[in-house]
């Protein structure tokens, strides 16, 4: 039996006249679109215009275009670089083994080479040789100054009678030997050491071959299949044929850039595939017809084009994980034409212009709340969030357009209905209402105080872990392969700026200074800076006439010993430049750190090896202060701070949110608004609630999660308020809501911690919403009024 207000509806609407031309202009308008969009998007696939870089996601969190460009060619340093070290519990098992996996790493033709080699200690030495009386280490500089003479001429005298000397001429040169040890300090600053030509460290208990490759291709520009793994993974299956006891640690920015790639391509997959198939099947078991489920794939697959193609014209690219996020538009972006049909099937003898006329106000308000939300998602300083956003808004104008202008023209066959739609359309009138009772009120007030309960256990994280998901196996592989190789981290160091070359090598002395003491009790291991490679002209001064000093005494005192007449030989008169070291091979070690002129600075980096407590993160920068034109640079820290900032600032925007929200529903449903709101208000407060009681941290994910369901939440209730009583509406509502909950159900399912949280939030949100919308609809008195 059929709802009297149908009725009187649909013979409303067979009345209206037929605005033919409009239509079909806005048809035909829109297929020009379509067909630019499609040509646009057959050359965006061609030129292969994604971007995988997760460094893309992040926001600018330094204002200073200094720290910026020193954290970026840090960055361009290390991101072609993969370091495999290749373990066995003797040495010649590992050289075995590390013989096997060269074999096999070449037969895989993997888009991976063998790394340049680092100087040997014969080039060094020839480098530096001219310069080696004006070098001293700081160890070396102390000792000088303190030892008393007699102790240094003793240690002359021992140094003189062991084997290899090559001379008294040499001896006189060099008689404490410092030159050899200042070498093996440089050497120090890597824990891999050249044995029988390979590059040698132990640890674990095992002997560790060092082998370094870098990438052929560009280091982030991946398609979603794997490369690398599966070549590394063959490669040790082989050395593991020969050396069964064989174990590997693979290390690299391409790596985890590949893993997230993979997995990034892997959820689009089952999100996508999965959010269609749930819109099919929900679509089939309420229309059973071909038409609605032809046509409502018809709008996902132009909206999903339009989101690509106006993302591709904004930002030359489109971000891996934009497509992850953008397949949970599938859940969404298909309302449009379930309403349409849902209405269709309610009236069948209704026209489909003249009820797509009908539908227009509450579909255009729904829409632009989505749009809204979405739109507001891009306001957080994060371009891949930007990019999230005009996908998707743009991607829901598409889909809604598409509906607007094809699906009265292209609808010809007759509505059919079925049990299920009649089940969903007649369970509305069973939907319990609110009415005020003592157990209603009991009721809420348990509710609120179970959301109270877990809002109070509720606690914020801003870790900027959560936004690059790496897989946990490959972080635990970079931190250990770190450790062993003594790898200073590129999120954390020192910049060091000056007005010429020599001010800045002098402030780097300067830091220096300050930050030994820290090493002396073992708060980090040491620090990796050029004026360990190349001192200052004032340190280089200073150090050649302390040696001449104290070298003639000992020399004298020598002489005394054994009745000789041995004569200093003199260094190099010119000193050595950073323009000198820069041009020699022997720079490559620490050429990263150098960071030229740029604005009439110079600039270097001091960065910080074997630093494992977080604790000691402020001290070090307290530290900066003490030296002029040092500062302190975290690069984590500083992107924590500002994720921090902003999940306050979108919290209030939030607020803001609602408040606007609101008032537009004001605008139109007057002091029946708080129905279409309060829904979404409620239903986000459980959401955040359910967070607290499970232990998940509050991150700006959950707000941005909180902003998105405000836009569709609100949906709901428009469409309950707009068609008061009406089972066909109620049975949009459900289907749709069904499909975005699946959505972002499959979206809760990410390895990225972000995105699951962000589809975890919505998932219980949208839930609560389809359960409190029809609980909040008017009393069934005022129905009608």
């Amino acid at each position: 039996m059929r709802d009297p207000g149908l009725l009187e509806t649909h013979e409303a609407l067979t009345h209206l006249p037929a605005i033919r031309s409009p239509w079909r202009a806005a048809a035909v308008l829109w297929l020009v679109c379509v067909l630019a969009i499609a040509a646009q998007q057959w050359q965006f696939w061609r030129a292969g215009r994604l971007d995988t870089d997760v460094l893309a996601l992040l926001p600018a969190s330094d204002p200073s275009p200094e720290a910026r460009r020193a954290a970026r060619l840090l960055a361009d340093g290390v991101s072609r670089q993969v370091v495999v070290l290749l373990g066995a519990p003797d040495w010649q098992a590992a050289r075995a083994a590390a013989a096997q996996w060269r074999s096999a790493l070449a037969q895989a033709d993997a888009p991976l080479r063998p790394a340049a080699a680092d100087p040997g200690a014969d080039a060094l030495l020839q480098f530096y040789e001219p310069w080696r009386a004006r070098l001293l280490t700081p160890a070396q500089r102390d000792e000088l100054q303190r030892a008393e003479p007699a102790v240094l001429v003793q240690r002359a005298l021992a140094l003189l009678h062991q084997p290899g000397l090559g001379g008294l001429a040499d001896f006189a040169s060099d008689p404490l030997g410092l030159w050899p040890q200042w070498l093996q300090a440089r050497a120090a600053q890597s824990r891999a050491r050249p044995r029988d030509g390979e590059l040698w460290v132990a640890g674990g208990g095992m002997e560790w071959v060092v082998l370094r490759y870098e990438i052929t291709g560009a280091p982030f520009s991946l398609s979603g299949d794997a490369v690398y793994q599966p070549a590394l993974d063959a490669a040790l299956r082989a050395s593991q044929a020969a050396v069964p006891q064989a174990q590997s640690l693979a290390a690299g920015l391409p790596l985890h850039a590949e893993a997230s790639a993979v997995r990034a391509s892997r959820e689009v997959n089952t999100i996508g595939w999965g959010s269609l198939a749930a819109v099919v099947l929900l679509a089939w078991l309420a229309f059973r017809r071909f038409g609605p489920l032809a046509l409502t794939a018809l709008s996902l697959a132009v909206g999903v084009a339009t989101g690509l193609c106006v993302t591709g014209l904004v930002f030359g690219q489109v971000h891996l994980l934009t497509l992850v996020f953008g397949a949970s538009l599938v859940g969404v972006a298909e309302d449009y034409g379930i309403h349409y049909f849902a209405a269709r099937q309610g009236q069948p003898a209704a026209r489909p212009r003249a009820l797509m006329q009908s539908l227009l106000p509450g579909l255009l308000l729904a829409l632009a709340t989505s749009v809204l939300a979405y739109l507001a998602l891009g306001l957080a300083p994060f371009p891949g969030l930007r990019q999230m956003a005009v996908f998707s808004a743009a991607g829901l104008v598409g889909a809604f357009l598409t509906a607007l202008c094809w699906f009265p023209l292209l609808d010809r066959s007759v509505p059919r209905d079925s049990r299920f739609a009649a089940a969903v359309r007649g369970s509305l009138a069973k939907w319990p209402r609110w009415r005020p009772s003592r157990f209603a009120w009991t009721l809420a007030a348990g509710i609120a105080a179970l959301a109270a309960a877990g809002l109070l256990q509720l606690r914020a994280s801003d870790d900027l872990r959560v936004w690059q998901g790496s897989p946990a196996h490959l972080q635990q592989m970079q931190v250990q392969a770190g450790r062993m190789l003594g790898t200073p981290s590129v999120a954390q160091f020192y910049l060091v700026r000056g007005g010429t070359a020599q001010e800045v090598l002098e402030r780097e002395e300067a830091l220096k200074r300050v930050l030994d003491p820290v090493v002396a009790r073992g708060a980090f291991s040491g620090y990796a800076a050029v004026s360990d490679w190349v001192p200052s002209l004032r340190q280089q001064e200073a150090d050649a006439r302390l040696r001449q000093r104290v070298e003639q005494q000992v020399l004298a005192g020598v002489n005394e010993v054994l009745g000789e007449t041995l004569v200093r030989r003199a260094g190099a008169a010119q000193p050595l430049t950073p323009q000198a070291w820069l041009a020699a091979p022997a720079s490559a070690a620490a050429r990263a750190l150098w960071l030229g002129e740029a604005e009439g600075q110079f600039g270097t980096v001091v960065m910080l090896q074997g630093l494992q407590d977080a604790a000691l993160l402020p001290e070090l920068q307290r530290m900066a202060s003490q030296v002029e034109g040092v500062r302190w640079v975290d690069r984590a820290g500083e992107v924590s701070a500002v994720l921090a900032r902003y999940r306050v600032a979108m919290t209030a925007l939030l607020v803001a949110g609602h408040v606007l929200v609101l008032a537009a529903l004001w605008s139109r449903f007057r002091r029946e608004a708080w129905r279409a709101w309060l829904p979404t208000a409620l239903a986000s407060v459980l959401a955040v609630a359910v967070q607290g009681w499970v232990g998940e941290p509050f991150q700006l994910s959950h707000v941005l999660a909180l902003l998105l369901l405000l836009g569709m939440g609100v949906d709901y209730g428009i469409f309950l308020l707009e068609h008061d009583g009406d089972g066909a509406a109620w049975l949009a509502v459900v289907l749709g809501a069904a499909s975005t909950w699946l959505a972002f159900g499959l979206l809760a399912l990410s390895s990225t911690p972000a995105l699951h949280a962000f589809g975890l939030t919505l998932m219980i949100g949208i839930a609560a919403v389809w359960a409190l919308s029809p609980l909040l609809r008017r009393p069934a008195a005022e129905q009608g009024a």
